[in-house]
Parts: structure tokens; sequence; C-alpha cells
């Protein structure tokens, strides 16, 4: 039977706004020795290029100047890869996160088109009932919208959208993403101390 190397995770970024929430996860889940398997949509590019000043004219060279030294380790997929080896239930992965998620890729899992790559691996994770978190990032929200979220949340899949909280008292943009993100490694039951839990003391170095 084929052995997962350490630990291993899909992750999406789309072309949702909040491309630093799929990149802080990122940077986390190398720091905690994953492995990371990454999948950006040609509008996730654009939108690390607006929101983030990314050069995206060499997409994997861009990738290795934030990712490289981080520890774990990540393998790029481009969307267009369909026969990438996370398009196949055989291939074992401990769970997938789209973060940020958009409304068109929601829709696209919901609909199971598995158009590319990154609806195809979503599509992998409902199908091996393994876990798939989804993080919309949209605002306002239409009847569309919620329906395409509750089918999903009905098979299972974990929707945390992009709602930061602030009971932590946070001071700094990086606390409220830090938050989210954290939120999605405890859905994952994945150890951190990114944020202070209510009724806990603050752990943050």
């Amino acid at each position: 039977m084929q052995q997962l190397d350490n630990k291993r995770l899909v992750v999406g970024i789309t072309g949702a706004s909040g491309s630093i929430y799929g990149i802080r996860l990122i940077e986390t889940l190398l720091s905690l020795d994953y492995t990371v398997h990454l999948v950006i949509s040609n509008a996730g590019w654009r939108v690390l290029k607006e929101e983030m000043d990314w050069d995206v004219t060499d997409r994997e060279g861009m990738l290795e100047e934030k990712f490289g030294g981080l520890g774990g380790s990540w393998i790029y997929h481009p969307v267009s890869d369909i026969g990438a080896s996370i398009a196949s239930g055989s291939f074992l992965a401990d769970g997938m996160i789209i973060m940020p998620c958009s409304m068109g890729t929601l829709s696209s899992i919901a609909q199971g088109s598995s158009d590319n790559l990154m609806s195809r691996a979503a599509d992998v994770m409902m199908k091996e009932a393994r876990p798939l978190i989804l993080v919309p990032r949209e605002t306002p929200l239409h009847a569309i919208h919620l329906e395409n979220m509750l089918k999903l949340s009905r098979l299972g899949v974990r929707m945390i959208p992009a709602m930061p909280a602030f009971y932590h008292k946070p001071q700094t943009m990086e606390e409220l993403i830090m938050f989210l993100v954290g939120k999605v490694l405890d859905s994952l039951r994945i150890q951190h101390q990114l944020f202070a839990r209510w009724g806990e003391p603050d752990k943050r170095g």
C-alpha cells in the first residue's frame, strides 16, 4: 500500500480576493513539516499579482522564492494538468483546503464538473471520503451561492467562510489572517498556537 511521505495535504488558491489566506496557510503547513501539493487557478495568479505584487511571469520561480527553505516540501501542479497525481483517488492525501475559494470554483465542485485540476482534486476528496475544506470569500451572497454551500455541506464538505473573529483582540491584519488559518487547522485537528482561544491564556510568541 502507498505510504504517505510524512503528512500530505492539497491546497488550492482561486481568484477570490484574499490570496494572503492561502499563502499563510501554506507557510504554516510547511513550518509543520507537511508536504503541500499546490494548485493555483489562473485567476488566482492574477489576484496574487494584484493583491500581493507577485511577479507571476515565472510562477515556479516565485513559489521557490516564497516557500523555499520553510521546512516540509511543496509540489506545484498547473491547474490545467488534469493528469497530475492529485487527480487520482489512488494518490493518498490527508485532505484538501481551497483558501480562498471563489464562487465559481465552489459551483464547479457542487456540480461535479471536474473541468480542471482544482475541481477534480476536490471531487477526489469527496468520492474518497477525505476531508475537504472550502474557505469562501464573497459578499454579499445570493441564493445560488448559499444553495451550493448547503449542497456541499450536506455531503460532508466543511465550510469555513473568511470571517475573522475579534474576541482575541487582534492588533494587526496579520493576526486576523492567522486566526482564519488556525480555524482551518482546527478543522483538520492540527495543533497550533496561531491565536488566543476563548477562556485560555494567550500562547502566541
